[in-house]
């Protein structure tokens, strides 16, 4: 894939009708199972929503689209075909006229703003690699169970985002002095008239650090529409809840915000690691925020039969959440031992990143390959897993059972 910068000629080229069509969703092609007992049976694959390849179905209405694991194993940036999806309210359009499009910028400003994608366009390109995440991602593994959506570890997706600093638009319109947080609303609609519509806000500077962006492309090519067409907000390390898709309205606040997705949904507990107990109550919570690290084997699968008499050749991907990777090691006998792995490419500070491994022979049996990454602010992968109610922030070194014969 060519992650060159795209040029203003190409950006409008692409900006004509995203649409997901009329068809109604139908799915074959088999099933996929999460390879921790105990997890869902098996969820079925589709090929029936637009603009994407074979995915997992989480959820029809709205879409929820998992990314099945063996594509982590391609490369570092997630192909947009295969980029999980995940919308909040089912009310969520199926074609956005791109002419007609504007971005409002509201609010405590000195000057409000209607920007059309040609606007946008003209403005300073910015790009930056960055992984987005779901809160819940690999909510399925968590034990004991907890409810949502059972996603294995395919919620998450890399790409190479092309768009502009959110800054650079809001220093076009004025900020205020007093001005304390931005919010952002997207062309998504809640089912019933009386529930929440989803908005999610950042501290003031945050949303100023030169870093969030306003994107209009991923991977060199148009948005997909479900992946936010025409325009989402990026905000690197943080949790994809903060991503906020199909961008229309940005708002300057005086006040902190106290709507719903802020004061009471994706909120966690205010204990290292998100870690409580199951049962316990009475902890002081926050709303979720920084992304943590994580490391996965790619090409070597759980209960997977590998030979003994030869080394064992390991690939995979690694992040450090909210900044880059320091070191990953991978371990032979379930975290006994650690051996120190070779880094690949560093993409960016955000970015998935690539790594292998060659572990001794392995004896005949079975065996436990963990692997653990350390990010460059000196936080580790714990060895045991966490637990929260909600599900979010899964960051256990993860398990994989091999067998040696």
């Amino acid at each position: 894939m060519n992650h060159r910068a795209l040029s203003r000629r190409a950006v409008l080229a692409g900006l004509g009708f995203g649409s997901l069509g009329a068809a109604a969703p139908a799915w074959a092609a088999g099933s996929v199972k999460l390879p921790l007992p105990g997890g869902p049976d098996a969820r079925d694959l589709t090929t029936a929503f637009p603009g994407k390849g074979s995915m997992i179905l989480q959820r029809t209405r709205p879409p929820l689209l998992e990314t099945p694991f063996e594509v982590f194993d391609q490369g570092v940036f997630t192909p947009n075909d295969r980029f999980y999806v995940r919308w909040h309210w089912a009310s969520i359009p199926t074609e956005v006229d791109a002419p007609s499009f504007r971005l409002k910028i509201h609010g405590h400003v000195e000057k409000e703003l209607s920007l059309s994608l040609d606007d946008i366009v003209r403005l300073p390109q910015f790009e930056i690699a960055a992984v987005n995440q779901c809160s819940g991602n690999s909510r399925g593994l968590f034990e004991p169970r907890v409810s949502g959506a059972q996603w294995a570890n395919g919620a998450m997706g890399n790409a190479l985002w092309t768009g502009v600093r959110l800054k650079d638009v809001l220093d076009r319109a004025g900020v205020k002095a007093g001005a304390v947080q931005v919010r952002f609303n997207g062309l998504d609609e809640p089912v019933v008239a009386d529930a929440p519509d989803f908005k999610k806000s950042l501290d003031l500077d945050h949303a100023r650090d030169g870093e969030v962006m306003i994107a209009y492309a991923m991977n060199g090519e148009q948005l997909p529409l479900l992946n936010g067409f025409p325009l989402r907000l990026v905000v690197p390390g943080w949790y994809s809840t903060y991503w906020v898709k199909m961008l229309s309205d940005i708002e300057v606040l005086d006040h902190a915000d106290e709507q719903f997705w802020t004061k009471t949904a994706y909120r966690i507990p205010a204990t290292p690691g998100a870690n409580v107990r199951p049962g316990e109550t009475g902890y002081a919570t926050v709303p979720i925020n920084r992304m943590v690290p994580r490391s996965l084997l790619t090409n070597v699968m759980a209960d997977a039969s590998v030979r003994t008499g030869a080394p064992l050749n390991l690939r995979g991907i690694a992040f450090g959440g909210d900044c880059g990777v320091r070191t990953v090691e991978v371990s032979p006998d379930g975290g006994q031992s650690w051996l120190a792995a070779a880094l690949g490419k560093d993409e960016g500070t955000y970015s998935f990143r690539r790594f292998e491994a060659s572990l001794p022979a392995l004896v005949a049996g079975r065996h436990e390959l963990k692997v653990r990454c350390t990010n460059t602010k000196g936080v580790a992968q714990p060895l045991e897993p966490t637990w929260n109610p909600n599900g979010f922030m899964r960051s256990v070194a993860e398990t994989t059972p091999v067998v040696a014969s």
